[in-house]
């Protein structure tokens, strides 16, 4: 015991005695880290000799197996040694090693001598052998805070670096249970360190636990790895057990750090809900390392604004987040969603301005919550928070908002390594917030872009009936490609369009505006559906070669992939009959008045973008009152149930004929759809309306100049039977050229049809499939002038080719234009 110990003797067992003053420490590469000056004077070495040589060059001879398979295995040994003085010749001693274990699972041993041979001892001046140090001399030269204790756990010596690592004097520490001193706990286990002591004084093995320390007030906390060894007497038995403790408080926080960060990756960003995320960076920082937790976003990152220009503008921020160890957050002063401001003046502004999070005590910082909020110094004093921190949430360079982070309740004041927590916490949730942001304004993007494409819901055609919807997908990349038209088309026909391009986000929505504006470009040429797909699929192919990178967002599997599905139907209100191909698509619907429900079996066809395979067009009798369903994949496809399970949905949505289109919606949406939807859908729902016998006049004509007065003097009867009398000036002029034309440049036989709509349609077909062409005559020209006043006098007219030939048409409006009587 070194001199001065306020230890009684009585403390000290008979067994403890040591045997010689020698004392070393070996790192795990075997070289000397630590000594006791015996040991110096017993090899006849100046420490400097010593420290960092080899162990190994010591010795006289080779270790006893006993202790070779010992330090293989990592635990204490007692064996006889035999070392190599420096003049050479050798002392044979009885050493014991014990194994200290840091945080790495790195193993340094501690060597004591218990015994010399008398004749190897080096004498002193006197001639008398010198008086071996005492262990505690040794002890205290060993860096590893050291303790011993009895059997009943009781402290019976320290070593200098255990009074230093604990704070206390002898007088705190020896004679107190294992983990306990004069003031108060010093060490605390989660395990129970008594615990510990028990087994190894029981079973006589090493065990290793983690300890904590209040530590000094200049350290703070401390975390440590105990090692406690058993200490054996001369016969083997367990008379005690010593301890050894490795600072691992830097490891600990690290570990820590980790941990939570992990956490933080799985519960930070778990949707692109701006408020949502803000909510889990305070709910991790009050559930880890802080009492009370405010996340406040820019005002302009909620708005889906252009943050660039707002850097340079006053910032104005909006409570979005807020979460306390206290219910209902009672620190707060700002409620939830209120705007305000930080001047730059301020810690806040402060750490706004550096880009960079900054730690403040109460007392640096009373003064200006004072100043700028009474009620905030107020919130201070009452709840006692002496500790905050500031951090920007800041993500590719642009500041997003501000987390603050503070302690009332937690004694312990916030540490640089609780700032870089945060900074890291805040970073990652920055980057959430920023995705969201971006999502955000691509969604509206990509929707306001949708929107404008799609038809307006309130559109009217006297051929059918309609009502549709589009919902985007919840959850996901959001808006995408699916896409549905209604395009009237010449004889009252309507045409009827769904399709779904690949990909979501706007390169989608963009590609989905070009594909419609094709359909409708088509449409307009009056061409059929399988001709009209062949078309769109050549254009796909087209938009695929010239712009490969921004065509659908599909799959990176090189040109040439999968690009859209599509169904292109024409509905005939005349002759009641439905001409449909589809491109890949999904199978439409048919409900019938007598109330069946069926897919029609309509031939497939490849999705658009594949090239070189030909569509195929069936035609369907549809009776009046009929609903036409025509969908996208997302209605039918379900992580929740099978695609059979879902038709068969859809099919009872639809078994009544006779609902109200929209409700029919609504009912189909309800049963088929869930809330975290991940794709588009569109479902464009049509009844079929017919137009009867008495508003259709057809006529077959001989092909000859004469019957031109004919058709003109049928026309009139007709517009009379209608009351169209008004009408029957221009109608005569429309007949009259049309049915010219057809009978000069066409092939037998021709056809005149008036049709009485919603405007007056009049159509001259014949065989031939030579298209009419429209030009402008010179005045010496003594025809060339017919359509071009089939052209002026109709609201709009063109031709339709047909297997049998082709129809030459103009829509004449039933009010008359003005200064025509």
């Amino acid at each position: 015991m070194a001199k001065g110990s306020a230890t009684p003797d009585r403390h000290r067992p008979p067994w403890r005695e040591p045997a010689s003053d020698a004392g070393v420490v070996v790192d795990p590469r075997g070289v000397v880290t630590a000594l006791s000056p015996g040991i110096c004077r017993l090899l006849g070495y100046e420490p400097q000799e010593l420290v960092g040589r080899a162990a190994a060059e010591l010795l006289a001879g080779p270790l006893p197996a006993a202790v070779r398979r010992s330090h293989a295995r990592r635990e204490a040994w007692h064996g006889r040694v035999t070392l190599r003085h420096r003049d050479g010749h050798p002392l044979a001693w009885t050493l014991r090693g014990r194994p200290l274990r840091d945080a790495t699972g790195e193993t340094y041993w501690f060597l004591t001598a218990e015994g010399v041979e008398p004749s190897g001892l080096p004498h002193d001046n006197d001639g008398e052998p010198d008086t071996p140090l005492l262990k505690q001399w040794a002890l205290d030269q060993l860096p590893l805070p050291m303790a011993l204790y009895d059997r009943r756990g009781v402290r019976l010596e320290v070593n200098t670096a255990m009074r230093r690592a604990s704070g206390r004097q002898d007088h705190e520490l020896l004679g107190w249970p294992i983990g306990e001193s004069g003031r108060g706990s010093i060490l605390l286990g989660p395990q129970g360190i008594g615990e510990a002591m028990t087994e190894v004084l029981r079973t006589g093995n090493t065990v290793t636990c983690e300890a904590y320390s209040p530590g000094t007030d200049t350290t703070g906390p401390r975390v440590w790895l105990l090692s406690l060894y058993p200490v054996r007497g001369p016969g083997g038995q367990v008379c005690g057990l010593s301890a050894a403790a490795v600072d691992t408080t830097e490891q600990y926080r690290a570990r820590r750090r980790l941990a939570v960060l992990n956490e933080a990756a799985l519960r930070i960003g778990t949707t692109l809900d701006l408020s949502r995320t803000a909510d889990e960076l305070a709910e991790v920082g009050t559930d880890h390392f802080a009492d009370f937790v405010l996340v406040d976003l820019l005002d302009s990152v909620l708005r889906g604004e252009d943050t660039a220009a707002a850097q340079h503008s006053l910032l104005v921020f909006r409570r979005t987040a807020q979460r306390s160890v206290l219910p209902g957050c009672p620190e707060s002063v700002v409620p939830l969603a209120g705007t305000y401001t930080y001047p730059e003046d301020s810690p806040p502004g402060h750490a706004l301005a550096a880009g960079r999070g900054a730690l403040h005590r109460a007392e640096d910082i009373t003064q200006w919550w004072a100043e700028s909020s009474p009620e905030r110094a107020r919130k201070i004093h009452e709840f006692g928070i002496h500790s905050f921190m500031a951090v920007p949430l800041r993500a590719r360079g642009v500041t997003l908002g501000l987390a603050l982070f503070f302690r009332h309740r937690t004694a312990a004041p916030f540490e640089e390594d609780d700032l870089r927590l945060a900074e890291e916490l805040s970073a990652r949730a920055a980057v959430h917030v920023d995705n969201a942001r971006r999502y955000g304004r691509e969604r509206a993007t990509a929707l306001a872009l949708q929107q404008t494409i799609l038809p307006h819901p309130a559109q009217h055609h006297p051929a059918v009936e309609t009502a549709s919807r589009y919902l985007p997908a919840h959850v996901g990349a959001g808006i995408g490609g699916d896409w549905f038209d209604v395009i009237p088309l010449s004889g009252a026909r309507v045409a009827l369009v769904v399709g779904d391009v690949v990909g979501h986000g706007i390169t989608a929505a963009a590609t989905m505006g070009r594909l419609c504006t094709a359909v409708r470009t088509l449409a307009d040429v009056d061409l059929a559906p399988d001709e009209l797909l062949t078309h769109l699929d050549d254009l796909v192919l087209l938009m695929d070669r010239n712009d490969p990178a921004g065509f659908a967002v599909r799959p990176d599997h090189g040109s040439g992939e999968v690009g859209a599905s599509c169904l292109y139907a024409v509905y005939d209100p005349v002759s009641r009959r439905c001409t449909m191909a589809r491109a890949g698509h999904p199978l439409p619907v048919l409900a019938t008045p007598d109330g069946t429900v069926r897919f029609l079996d309509l031939p497939a066809g490849p999705l658009l973008g594949l090239g070189g395979l030909p569509f195929e067009a069936a035609e369907f009798a549809v009776p009046e009152g009929s609903v036409l369903a025509f969908y996208t994949d997302g209605l039918i496809e379900s992580p929740a149930r099978d695609v059979d399970a879902s038709c068969d949905l859809l099919r009872a949505a639809l078994a009544d004929p006779g609902r109200p289109l929209e409700e029919t919606c609504d009912r189909a949406l309800g049963s088929l759809l869930s809330e975290a939807r991940t794709d588009d859908v569109v479902l464009l729902l049509t009844r079929t309306r017919a137009l009867s016998g008495d508003r259709v006049a057809t006529w077959e004509l001989p092909s000859e100049p004469s019957v031109v007065a004919l058709a003109r003097e049928l026309a009139c009867e007709r517009l009379a039977a209608w009351h169209l009398e008004h009408t029957a000036f221009i109608a005569e002029l429309v007949v009259s050229e049309l049915v010219t034309n057809a009978i000069r440049y066409g092939s037998p036989p021709v056809h005149l049809r008036l049709i009485r709509d919603t405007a007056l349609i009049c159509e001259v077909g014949d065989a031939s499939s030579t298209a009419p062409h429209l030009r402008r005559a010179r005045l010496s020209d003594e025809g060339g002038r017919g359509l071009l006043i089939v052209a002026q006098l109709s609201r709009r007219w063109g031709s339709r080719h047909h297997r049998s030939g082709k129809t030459i048409w103009a829509e004449l409006p039933l009010t008359p234009p003005l200064g025509i009587a």
